[in-house]
């Protein structure tokens, strides 16, 4: 969340110059990518909301899509309704994003049906994932799990590895690719470069985020080199 998101929002500056965003985040704990740490860490959630409220922020965004995922189907909606009633209670007002939400508007913005994904987590994790987008509508063509249960390996692996993964991952007959379901998984610049060679959509958790918080703030979802997830024309001409 820290990297990726605001690296999106500079490239949006610099073809919009009028625009000018701050980047504020509150951590939540976690070392193991396990389901034990993840309900920790979503226990956490309030706090990190409440510190972030503070600032004033015009759009809040938690940013683990497997914490959510992993407590259940259409769990982001109890999280986003959750976070939306503790900023009405200190009276300010700020729209609320959930990298797991964001992901599930994403591809329903492509009208994407089947699809395959490719995520950093350990495989039992990556299927409660599966069954996740599932419940929300969508057929799971195949799935890659890279194994790293260590959280800061995951953030330090080079995103240029996923360009040799995706060719693992089964893709014939899929109307999108998730190039990584986890915004801690560095895919920014692998993105244009699979779409270019698979000739198919690629999203990711990070860019569908910066989709929805651009969105709910009434902004173009227009970013350079981000993928069809942030390319305005692509969604308008499935909304047609």
């Amino acid at each position: 969340m820290e990297t990726e998101v605001p690296e999106m929002l500079r490239r949006r500056e610099s073809i919009i110059p009028d625009e000018r965003f701050t980047f504020h985040s509150a951590r939540m704990r976690l070392a193991k990518v396990t389901p034990e740490e993840l309900r920790a860490m979503n226990a956490e959630t309030g706090r990190c909301a409440t510190e972030l409220i503070d600032a004033r922020v015009d759009a809040l965004s938690t940013a683990c899509l497997v914490a959510i995922m992993a407590q259940g189907p259409g769990y982001h909606r109890k999280v986003e309704r959750e976070l939306t009633e503790l900023i009405d209670e200190v009276g300010t007002s700020s729209e609320v994003v959930t990298s797991a939400g964001a992901l599930v508007n994403g591809l329903r913005g492509l009208d994407a049906k089947r699809i395959s994904i490719l995520t950093p987590y350990m495989k039992p994790l990556t299927a409660q994932v599966v069954d996740y987008l599932e419940a929300e509508g969508f057929e799971v063509r195949d799935a890659l799990s890279l194994e790293i249960p260590d959280n800061l390996e995951v953030g330090r692996r080079d995103a240029m590895l996923l360009v040799e993964d995706v060719r693992r991952l089964d893709t014939q007959g899929v109307d999108a690719i998730v190039l990584s379901a986890c915004v801690q998984l560095p895919s920014l610049q692998a993105v244009p470069i699979v779409e270019n060679e698979t000739g198919l959509p690629v999203v990711t958790a990070a860019t569908c985020t910066v989709r929805d918080i651009l969105s709910s703030l009434g902004l173009a979802p227009e970013v350079p080199d981000a993928g069809v997830a942030l390319r305005t024309a692509d969604h308008v001409e499935k909304a047609r």
